[in-house]
């Protein structure tokens, strides 16, 4: 019997944070799992930053689950809050032209085929560009505490320093619909990113 995916993930020294790893286990015991890792095209190219969510996924893919590759055409044009400084916006046609170079990288990693275990890519500008922001404030930002969101600690270095936009403080709003989004199509249980990635 091969090992379990979440034993090599930790010798490999992959998971800092989960919520629930007992809970992952049966789930991933119970049979395939959708699973997804989220990409924005900051660059013309993948980066090594990419690299571990990449084999991240393939690897949950050669143990028998289905990895969601989310393409971050809307949140892509924001960028997510980093330490030092507002990201600069990019524009839709950068963005596009980005993706589209990206697309060819992932199928070295993955494989994307009509099998119960064939991977996915999904663009999030499909379901961002269907919602109002008026919908989005109203449905989806009640349900998110000021206070939790103040508390990041991104957040809080920001704010002690050069401070923060709305646009990236809101993209842990973005992220967390992504989830929803891909949970409602999929039943997907799992998100799996860099540790920067916990907060949203």
């Amino acid at each position: 019997m091969s090992e379990h995916i979440l034993d090599e993930l930790s010798w490999r020294g992959l998971i800092a944070q989960s919520t629930d790893l007992d809970a992952l286990r049966k789930d991933l015991d119970a049979g395939p799992l959708t699973l997804y890792g989220g990409f924005d095209p900051t660059a013309d190219s993948l980066h090594a930053g990419n690299l571990v969510q990449l084999l991240t996924l393939a690897r949950f893919q050669r143990a028998g689950h289905r990895p969601i590759v989310l393409a971050g055409g809307a949140t892509g044009q924001i960028g997510d809050p980093r330490d030092v400084g507002e990201r600069t916006l990019v524009s839709r046609e950068v963005t596009a032209q980005r993706l589209e170079r990206i697309r060819g990288q992932l199928t070295k990693f993955v494989t994307f085929d009509d099998s119960s275990t064939g991977a996915v890519i999904e663009n999030n500008l499909n379901w961002f560009g269907e919602v109002t922001a008026l919908d989005f404030l109203r449905d989806v930002g009640k349900h998110f505490s000021i206070n939790v969101m103040l508390s990041r600690e991104t957040v809080r270095r920001r704010l002690a320093s050069d401070g923060m936009s709305y646009t990236e403080f809101s993209y842990l709003l973005l992220q967390s619909y992504d989830y929803l989004r891909l949970f409602r199509k999929y039943g997907t249980k799992l998100q799996i990113g860099g540790s920067d990635q916990w907060g949203n």
